[in-house]
């Protein structure tokens, strides 16, 4: 959901101006309020339409994860399916069957101990924060269902991780009552420390979560590490803290680019994992999963049966009804793409990163704080350090259509001001290449504007007197003109930019 609000507007300016639509339509069409009368479908679209039209490119939006291509093959399929309630799954069986294929292919790919003929356990989701509100919903039963077994109070419960997670796990903790406790980031390693996070860990933990491809910078957390220290602990101790990976970005990334990483199912105190299939699992926005290792790990008191839209349905969901459309187009990602498919796509998103990243490099303004294994994204910051700068860029190269996201570094590198651009499947290597010359355009411009002088005016004031004992002399302006400034300032080759 997002909070909106009502723009301030002038007076006479609460209705709509229909533009094209005035062929349909005479009367202002009225914003916040239900019109009187209906209007025709063609003025309905155009008006709606002409609005849109000031919305930015999603192609050219860099800040953003999230797919915003698919093949029109795909595209169809989701305009046949929009009408479908993905919640009456008993009207809906085949849609059903193709989310439980959808779970079971990537518990597969994320090495869950699933057998020949087994089902794994999952759920598709709206993204992946309501895939991570599931699995901190199961971590906090089973802590306090332990807890309450052996008399100990449950009723502060906290979850460990770094203070690069995303902003849905602030969420978590905040809407359900969870300690978060952040490991700070410092200069140099942007992400969890495993060390740290252990050392975080106590009997109230109901878990550490680990990130496979930051926000911030997109680097995968060493979660292999984090497993044999947190072993280590709980073998010490006697607790039983378990991990969960927040593989929303790396997830369908990983497995595909760097097989031989340790960071899913593979490590015993991985009990979960959420994948956004809206960001490289190549879907348009909509679609999270959650799996769960064993069904064990997810407790049966959280999935409720419900039967008055046909058969018995189990359910575990924070929604109810739902769009079918992007379950049945991650299904059919997976069976048009196959690994083959999901791999070259990947590797043709690793490689376009890497020309951003040289280019970047050569314009020997920046420096790049992104690895080169992670998500194919780049992060940099001005080598000046001045954190304007950034902001700068970012406005600048929205002239050229560009989203571009500048923002601070969370507690403790406040400081620095971070530059990041996501590569997606879209964004290949001629969009880079362009990206690249605005870059460079948008830094001439800022030096240009930099030296430039500042222009001057001098005034010439008369004094009045008085006219009470507590009251200030008056000031009246007799002249005003421009200084003249006696340094020259160089013009842009070929073309200047204005109104032609």
């Amino acid at each position: 959901m997002v909070l909106t609000h009502v723009e301030a507007v002038e007076e006479g300016s609460e209705a709509a101006a229909a533009v094209f639509a005035s062929r349909y339509v005479q009367d202002p069409v009225p914003r916040y309020e239900l019109g009187e009368r209906s209007i025709s479908k063609d003025a309905a679209y155009q008006i709606v339409h002409d609005e849109l039209l000031l919305d930015s490119s999603p192609r050219l939006n860099l800040a953003s994860f999230v797919t915003t291509w698919m093949e029109p093959e795909c595209d169809r399929l989701i305009l046949e399916a929009i009408n479908k309630n993905y919640a009456d799954m008993d009207e809906y069986p085949v849609t059903t069957e193709l989310q439980n294929r959808c779970v079971n292919i990537i518990a597969r790919l994320f090495n869950a101990p699933v057998g020949d003929g087994e089902k794994a356990v999952g759920v598709g989701t709206v993204g992946s924060s309501e895939a991570i509100m599931l699995a901190g919903l199961a971590f906090k039963r089973r802590w306090q269902n332990r807890r309450k077994a052996a008399g100990k109070p449950h009723d502060k419960p906290n979850i460990v991780t770094g203070a690069n997670v995303q902003v849905c796990w602030e969420k978590f903790a905040r809407y359900f009552e969870v300690e978060l406790k952040e490991v700070k980031l410092t200069e140099g390693c942007y992400v969890m420390d495993p060390v740290k996070a252990v050392d975080m860990v106590d009997e109230n933990t109901i878990c550490v979560a680990a990130i496979l491809g930051s926000t911030l910078t997109g680097e995968f957390e060493d979660v292999r590490r984090l497993n044999d220290l947190l072993a280590a602990k709980n073998k010490r101790t006697g607790w039983d803290t378990p991990i969960h990976v927040d593989a929303a970005s790396g997830g369908f990334i990983a497995p595909f680019i760097y097989p031989e990483l340790e960071w899913d199912f593979r490590l015993p105190l991985v009990k979960s994992i959420n994948v956004s299939g809206h960001k490289y699992g190549l879907v348009y926005a909509g679609v999270g999963w959650v799996i769960w290792r064993n069904k064990e790990d997810l407790p049966e008191e959280l999935i409720f049966h419900i039967n008055y839209l046909g058969a018995d349905q189990p359910t575990f969901t924070l929604n109810f009804s739902k769009g079918s459309s992007q379950i049945i187009a991650q299904y059919y990602q997976f069976l048009r793409l196959g690994f083959e498919g999901y791999k070259s796509v990947m590797k043709n998103c690793m490689e376009s990163a890497r020309t951003l990243r040289e280019g970047l490099e050569k314009t020997g303004r920046f420096t790049i704080i992104s690895k080169e294994e992670g998500v194919p994204l780049v992060a940099f910051t001005f080598k000046d350090g001045a954190g304007a700068q950034a902001f700068r860029l970012s406005s600048g190269l929205r002239r050229y259509g560009w989203i571009v996201p500048a923002y601070t570094m969370p507690a403790a590198l406040e400081h620095m001001t971070v530059v990041r651009v996501v590569v997606r499947e879209d964004f290949g290597r001629p969009l880079a290449e362009r990206f690249l010359s605005h870059v460079r355009m948008a830094l001439d411009e800022m030096d240009l504007a930099a030296r430039a002088p500042v222009p001057r005016v001098q005034l010439t004031i008369e004094l009045g007197p008085a006219r009470t004992a507590g009251e200030e002399a008056s000031i009246r302006v007799v002249k005003s003109e421009a200084v003249p400034v006696r340094k020259s300032v160089p013009l842009v080759a070929g073309k200047t930019k204005g109104v032609c």
